[in-house]
């Protein structure tokens, strides 16, 4: 029967993961709907207007639930793991006090931002939409650094037991939060635009007939989501370098490296925890070593550098770790051929990408690999670094609230993010799906001289 340490895991990892979807949508999304204003107010394009509204109103959606559901990890945190908020409570307070900073400065610009259009000067409402767009990625980074403390806890001593000599600033600015931060604000800029460019070429790709909406969508999404995806391996080395320095044991985990000695790269396979052997393995002799020393003879430390009870489970860590290389790999591979067919075009030869029915369909499959290596990558995170809730310092067997029945609560909150989850699809449907694609008109502005219309001195044309 499972524990109660069982059901407070999962339960996070449930919160986490449904949560980290609109995290991710609050980081990448304002993005967009800032870059359709901006083409609006160059171009007075209506159908650049009529995306800014329609992106502005799911980001208002998902903002609310991502609201609701980062709150209830808030008290998660404090119900279910009252000793690591005791012992870290006073270190990392700072990014998570910041991070409420963030996420009030967004919520208030965003009402703004909705709510504005005919009532302050175009330019205003654009910097508000930017407003929006910054405090929502730095909400995600302030979030990520105390993550990354718990990687790689820094900035206080511990003397029997107590934490004493509390510096807030070196715990926030720990060693693994740089490459933590890029590698995650990469991520949510390439899930966002590969899931919003997936839905419109879809849209194009059944035939639309309103193909210059979905066109202007398509090529705004690929915008930020083809260079991220391609920038995300450079990070992803970076990230998986730290670790190799800061927590070798995740690294061997992650990488199926069992036994210390010369590291291969190990492609799928299923370790076996008690013969520390691989099972349907492809492997490349010494390229791990290579790339973590740049000498393929190099001795890595393997799971077996430390004991059993010490051992993150190794199947759930090197599956979660393969699942999330290979749709980056997938999606960094989609970039380049969307790069090339993009320069193809620019020297005269070949078809737009929207008008390229096979890389629409492409687009259309890769739309969900963005959230799948996001809740992949954030399992090789959590998992990997286990039995520490904070590496080296505290065990999470040793965190978790003594209070019974945490099935119950385990089983309240699954019907409450279900609940949620059908919420958010009704609303998104009925809100932004379900209305069509309409015409946009304008107001008196748009028979306006072009400079006069980005004075500032007259209200936007409003839906």
């Amino acid at each position: 029967m499972p524990s109660d340490l069982m059901f407070a895991r999962s339960q996070m990892a449930m919160s986490l993961a449904f949560h980290i979807v609109f995290a991710v949508v609050g980081i990448g999304m304002p993005a967009l709907m800032v870059i359709a204003e901006w083409r609006w107010l160059r171009t007075r394009d209506t159908v650049m207007l009529e995306l800014a509204k329609r992106w502005a109103k799911g980001t208002a959606i998902l903002f609310a639930v991502g609201a609701v559901s980062g709150t209830v990890l808030s008290f998660e945190l404090g119900l279910l793991w009252p000793t690591f908020m005791e012992h870290a409570g006073a270190v990392i307070g700072m990014p998570f006090s910041l991070e409420g900073f963030a996420f009030f400065t967004e919520a208030i610009f965003l009402g703004i931002y909705l709510y504005a259009w005919k009532r302050i000067p175009p330019r205003a409402h654009l910097a508000a939409g930017v407003v929006v767009a910054v405090s929502g990625a730095l909400s995600g980074a302030f979030v990520v650094c105390a993550n990354a403390w718990m990687n790689a806890p820094a900035g206080f001593d511990m003397v029997n037991g107590e934490v004493t000599s509390v510096d807030p600033i070196a715990a926030m600015f720990n060693a693994a939060a740089p490459a933590q931060i890029l590698h995650m604000t990469l991520a949510a800029f390439a899930a966002t635009g590969f899931a919003v460019a997936g839905i419109h070429a879809y849209a194009l790709w059944r035939g639309t007939l309103h193909r210059a909406f979905h066109r202007a969508a398509l090529q705004i999404a690929l915008m930020i989501g083809l260079p991220t995806a391609l920038l995300q391996p450079l990070s992803g080395d970076w990230s998986a370098r730290g670790v190799a320095e800061r927590q070798p044991v995740k690294l061997a985990a992650m990488e199926g490296h069992l036994r210390t000695g010369p590291a291969a790269f190990v492609i799928g396979g299923w370790p076996n925890p008690e013969t520390l052997e691989h099972r349907g393995a492809i492997e490349i002799p010494g390229a791990l070593s290579w790339l973590l020393h740049g000498d393929p003879a190099a001795v890595v430390p393997g799971v077996d550098s430390v004991p059993g009870d010490e051992r993150p489970p190794l199947a759930i860590v090197h599956l979660a770790f393969q699942i999330m290389v290979g749709c980056g790999t997938l999606m960094a591979m989609l970039s380049l051929w969307g790069a090339w067919r993009w320069w193809q075009r620019r020297r005269g030869g070949g078809v737009a990408l929207p008008d390229d029915r096979r890389f629409l369909l492409a687009i259309m499959l890769a739309a969900p690999l963005g959230f799948i290596a996001l809740e992949a990558g954030w399992t090789v995170t959590e998992v990997g670094r286990q039995p520490w809730i904070v590496q080296g310092i505290l065990r999470t067997a040793d965190a978790v609230t003594p209070m019974p029945g945490l099935g119950v609560t385990f089983a309240l909150f699954t019907v409450l993010y279900i609940g949620l989850a059908i919420a958010v699809v009704f609303l998104l449907w009925r809100q932004i799906l379900k209305t069509g694609v309409t015409p946009v008109p304008l107001d008196v502005t748009s028979e306006l001289p072009l400079p006069s219309r980005l004075s500032g001195t007259h209200p936007s044309p409003h839906l």
